[in-house]
């Protein structure tokens, strides 16, 4: 599982996850997601090159939502796969972590 931190412009915090968030996936980034989720108010995470989401992938993703909250923030979905969307829109993740499109969309939420 690959796992990248960009800073964007107005103090958003881009996570880019790719390949597998299963059980070897999410124990590869849980605690560097948490780490950044905890440290950033506004973090995008990128799910564009994620293949696969497994229960323990959603854990991570809600972990990090939770740490973000924690410091009055929120943690946003970026353009999963429809394989993936699939998953997060049956478990109702969508309702706790908006899912978005693209960046300007991301600026957009985070202006409200």
């Amino acid at each position: 599982m690959k796992f990248e931190v960009v800073d964007l412009e107005g103090g958003i915090t881009k996570v880019t996850l790719a390949g597998r968030l299963d059980i070897d996936g999410a124990a590869a980034v849980e605690r560097e997601l948490n780490a950044t989720a905890a440290r950033n108010d506004r973090v995008v995470v990128d799910l564009s090159q994620v293949t696969f989401l497994a229960s323990l992938g959603i854990r991570a993703l809600v972990t990090g939502a939770k740490a973000t909250a924690a410091n009055g923030g929120k943690l946003l979905l970026l353009n999963p796969q429809p394989n993936v969307e699939k998953v997060l829109r049956a478990t109702n993740v969508d309702k706790v972590m908006p899912i978005v499109r693209d960046l300007e969309e991301v600026a957009a939420v985070f202006l409200l």
